[in-house]
Parts: C-alpha cells; structure tokens; sequence
C-alpha cells in the first residue's frame, strides 16, 4: 500500500511539472530591487507562453496602492497590437522595453523618488493560456539618506517629573534607526539610567534629578549615511506649586487692601455725614457748644449758653467761608513771599551760569585763535621752503642750459676745423723740448755793434 502511494505521489508531482512547462510563466528575477533617489531604473520581467505564437498578448505593469485597501495604481498596460497606455501619474516617467518573441517585458522609470518606494507587479494575459503563474511581483527600494532629524522635549523638564526627548528625520529610505547617547555636565558620555528606555526615536526619562542635565545626541542611521541633532537639557526645581502659591497669596494681599480701602472710605463718609447733622441740628438743650479747632488769629469763639443767661448777647455762628478765605489768603501770602525770597536766589545762580558761559567761551575762543595763528605761521614757512626750492630748481635748469650750449658750440667747432686739432689733443702733451716762451711785453735785447 505504501508503495501505491508513494506512486501516486510520483504522478501528480509529473503531472505538475508537465503542466508548468506547458502554460505561462511570468517571472522577476530579484525580490527587491535598491536604487538611489533621481537614478533612471530598469525592473526586468520575462514570460514564457504555452504557445509560441499567440494573436494577443497584454502586458501590465501594476503598483502597490498608497493606502491599504485600495486598489492598485496602474503604471502602463501594452497590447502586442501596439497599442500603450500609460496612466496620468507615470506620463512621461514610465516606458515598456518589450519583446513579445523573446519573453521580455521590462519597466523603465526615470527620476525614481520616495513614491516610487513600493511593490510592483508585472502580469501576462493572453487568451486560452490562463494557467501557470501569470503575474510576479517585486519590491523597489529607493535609497534615500536621513534628513537632519528634529530633536524636542515633551515635557517639564522639573525634578521628580517624566519627559520624553523625541528625533524624527522627515525622509529617508530604508527607514532610519534611531539611536540617543547622553553627555553630562563635563561633556563625558554616560550610561543611561535604569528605568530609561530608548524605542524608534523616543528616549523615556523618569524622576529627573539634577544627575538627568546634559547634553543629549540623536543620531538618524540608516544603509546610505547618518545624521544627528542635539540638544541641552537642564532640570530645574518645580515651579508650577511656587508660583501658584504665589498668585494665591498675591490675590489674597490684593483683596484685603480693596476691602481695607472700602471700609476707610466708608468710615470718613459716615463721620461727614454726623458731622454736617450736628450742624444743621444745634447742640443738645444742657450742654454748651465748644469748637473743635482752637481759636486762632484772635478768632472769637461763640458759645451758646444754658438757660438763664443773659438774652442781651444771643448766640452767633462763626462764618465758615470767612474762615476758609482768611487761611487762604494767609497761605497764598506766605507762599507768596516765600517765592519772593527765592527769586532773588534764583536770579545769582542765572547770572553765574551766564557769567561762567561767557567765560568758557572766551576760552575757547582764545584757544582757537592761538592754534590758528600757529597754523598759519607753519603755513608760511612752508611757503618760504617752497619759494627756496623753486629758486634752485631755476637755477639748476639754467646750468643745464648752458652745458647745453657749450657741449653744442664744441661739438660744431670740431666739424669746422676738421679735426685738426682732434689729433693734437691725442697725442701725449710734452713741453721738455719746447724753448720756453717769451712774455710779449719782455723788451728785446739790444744789439752788440
């Protein structure tokens, strides 16, 4: 029985691989293909079909969608009619190198970039051959490095609270790794606390103390290169209860001065208001009336007696408004001589202040002048210098004029003798042969008879 089985076991494997052979097959030779982001790419695809010879052969090239559950993006479809539709996404990046004979059916982008980081697939129709494998697929890598990864603090960075220190680099394919390394104080690398947890960029600190200060780096790495940012991380106490407290006693102050201030006013008010009362009412029957304020600049006082005084003198009301004048008129008088004395004071200090002006200016004045006039006396000599050195200059070209002229009148002389005396002058000067010459006013010797 075994053997039977092993038998028909045998049978269907033939029977698989006959028909394999005899229907299509649509293959990539690569899972994944890497290139570099702007590179012009080429993803191969070959097909065999069951027959060699067919009427009608379409080929698709398929893209993975950008969300799951959606449908795929078409890149181009060709009919061996010769007929190729591109979609609108791909226009003018996607071509097809194709061979319907020999099974070729290549997709050309140009300009790859982060879209174009997906699977593709490359499927083969053609009618009355729909078994084997009609379509595979591949995935394109484009290769892009980190950006500058963004470091930030989520966070309070107070003792005893948990932050979390985040990097995050925009783009990069294949995805970066994210590593942190803390410094301290110094600027000497530490090892991270034991409750620290450093997870796809997200490094979790818990209970700061003043040992969590630092200096932190972030280093974004992925196939291509790397990149890194920093940032300085400085614990304080707690702040937030400090200043709630003190917004709560601040407020607390606040209010008990508003309601002091309240209950001051009010207080004045009412004795105003008692006052002007007793005024207007008089003063009890049995009780004598005194002024509050002592009787000042021989100001009478008026009383009103009890029952039984004399009816002669009737009582008087001190005239308020006279009062009020007479200590105004007195306070403006005394303010008044008061200015009066100052004025004079004021008058010698404006008059030393002139005086002492005057006398800077004519200082300066006096300053000015005497540089001025030694400016112009070093003028002046530097104008004799310069009459003097014109004189020489004068003189000096009258001399080379003269040389001139003679060095003209000798050289004329020597044409017009014809070089007579050129040879006298060069031969050597020797007078020891020559009798000595007789002075022309020597009287001649007579002669002898």
């Amino acid at each position: 029985m075994m053997a039977s089985q092993k038998g028909t076991f045998a049978g269907v494997l033939l029977c698989l691989v006959v028909s394999m052979t005899v229907a299509l097959q649509v293959s990539i030779p690569q899972r994944f293909y890497e290139f570099a982001r702007g590179d012009n790419i080429t993803i191969p695809c070959s097909f065999k079909p069951k027959n060699p010879i067919n009427n009608l052969v379409v080929i698709s090239w398929l893209a993975e969608a950008d969300k799951p559950g959606e449908p795929e993006v078409s890149v181009l479809t060709s009919y061996s009619t010769g007929d190729l539709d591109i979609s609108d996404r791909y226009e003018g990046r996607a071509s097809l190198e194709q061979d319907i004979a020999k099974g070729v059916a290549n997709l050309k982008l140009s300009s790859i970039g982060l879209q174009d980081n997906r699977l593709f697939e490359c499927r083969v129709a053609i009618p009355k051959d729909d078994k084997g494998q009609l379509a595979d697929t591949t995935r394109l890598v484009v290769l892009v490095a980190p950006s500058v990864p963004v470091c930030k603090v989520d966070g309070k960075a107070e003792y005893f609270q948990n932050i979390s220190l985040t990097c995050q680099s925009e783009e990069g394919s294949p995805l970066p790794t994210y590593k942190w390394q803390g410094y301290d104080v110094r600027n000497m690398p530490r090892a991270p606390a034991p409750r620290t947890t450093d997870k796809d960029g997200v490094l979790s600190l818990f209970n700061l103390t003043m040992e969590s200060s630092g200096y932190y780096v972030c280093t974004s790495t992925n196939k291509i290169r790397s990149a890194t940012c920093n940032l300085t991380l400085s614990v304080m106490p707690p702040s937030m209860a400090l200043g709630s407290t003190a917004g709560i006693i601040g407020g607390v102050v606040v209010g008990v001065l508003v309601l002091l201030i309240i209950l001051i006013y009010c207080c004045c008010c009412r004795k105003k208001k008692d006052k002007a009362e007793e005024y207007a009412m008089g003063v009890p029957e049995g009780e004598e009336f005194h002024d509050d304020k002592p009787v000042v600049n021989g100001e009478v006082r008026q009383t009103r007696s009890k029952e039984g005084d004399d009816e002669d003198h009737p009582p008087k009301i001190v005239d308020r408004r006279d009062q009020y004048k007479e200590r105004s008129e007195k306070d403006y008088d005394d303010r008044r001589s008061d200015y009066d004395d100052r004025l004079p004071k004021i008058v010698d200090r404006r008059d030393q202040y002139k005086e002492r002006s005057e006398k800077d200016y004519d200082d300066r004045r006096s300053d000015y002048d005497d540089r001025r006039s030694d400016y112009d006396d070093r003028r002046s000599d530097y104008d004799d210098r310069r009459e003097r050195h014109d004189d020489r200059r004068d003189q000096d070209d009258r001399y080379s004029d003269r040389r001139d002229r003679y060095d003209r009148d000798r050289v004329y002389d020597e044409r017009s003798d014809g070089g007579r005396y050129s040879d006298r002058y060069d031969e050597p000067y020797d007078d020891r042969d020559r009798p000595p010459s007789v002075p022309a006013n020597k009287p001649a010797k007579p002669l002898l008879l």
